[in-house]
C-alpha cells in the first residue's frame, strides 16, 4: 500500500496491482500530516486549520470523525505502534494525546477519547511543536519544539 496526500485528498495505491484502491475526501482546507494505524485500516490526517480527521477505510471514503483540537496549524500526527494511542502536535505549542481503540469486530466503530493536553514548549518562538513521536515500546511521547528542545512525556 502506498499513501499519497494532496492538499485535499489522500489517495491509496496498491503497488502490487498497480492501481488506485481508494480516494479519501478530507473536507479540509489543506492537509499537513498523515499517519497510518499499525493495523492498516485506519488513518488520521492533520490539517493547517487545526482539525484532525479519523478515517476508517472499511467504512467510507469520508472521515469517520473530525476533531477540532488545536487553534493553530497541526504539524504532526502519529499512532503508537502497540498501545491504542495517537497524538497530534501543533504550532500552538501543545500536543494532544488520545485513546484510539480499533476493534477487530468490523461491526464496532473505533473508540476515540481525548486523554491529555501537553504543554511545555516555549511560545516565544515561532513554529510551536514541530513533531511528535511515540516510544516504540512504552506509552511515552517525545515532542520536538521550535525552541530547540526535545521533551519526553511519560505518565
Amino acid at each position: 500500500m502506498f499513501f499519497i496526500s494532496t492538499k485535499n485528498h489522500v489517495r491509496i495505491y496498491d503497488l502490487l496491482k498497480s492501481k488506485l484502491i481508494n480516494k479519501l475526501e478530507t473536507g479540509l482546507q489543506e492537509v499537513s500530516s498523515i499517519a497510518v494505524h499499525p493495523g492498516g485500516d485506519n488513518l488520521i490526517v492533520g490539517s493547517k486549520e487545526g482539525k484532525m480527521c479519523w478515517f476508517d477505510m472499511d467504512l467510507s471514503s469520508r472521515p469517520y470523525k473530525v476533531l477540532k483540537t488545536h487553534p493553530k496549524d497541526i504539524t504532526s500526527v502519529t499512532f503508537h505502534r502497540s498501545f491504542p494511542l495517537f497524538a497530534s502536535s501543533s504550532e500552538d505549542c501543545s500536543a494532544y494525546v488520545f485513546h484510539g481503540m480499533v476493534y477487530s469486530d468490523l461491526n464496532q466503530n473505533p473508540l476515540i477519547v481525548p486523554l491529555e493536553i501537553l504543554h511545555g514548549h516555549s511560545s516565544s518562538s515561532t513554529g510551536g511543536v514541530l513533531d511528535c513521536k511515540f516510544h516504540p515500546r512504552q506509552p511515552w511521547l517525545f515532542t520536538a519544539g521550535s525552541d530547540s528542545i526535545i521533551k519526553l512525556y511519560c505518565h
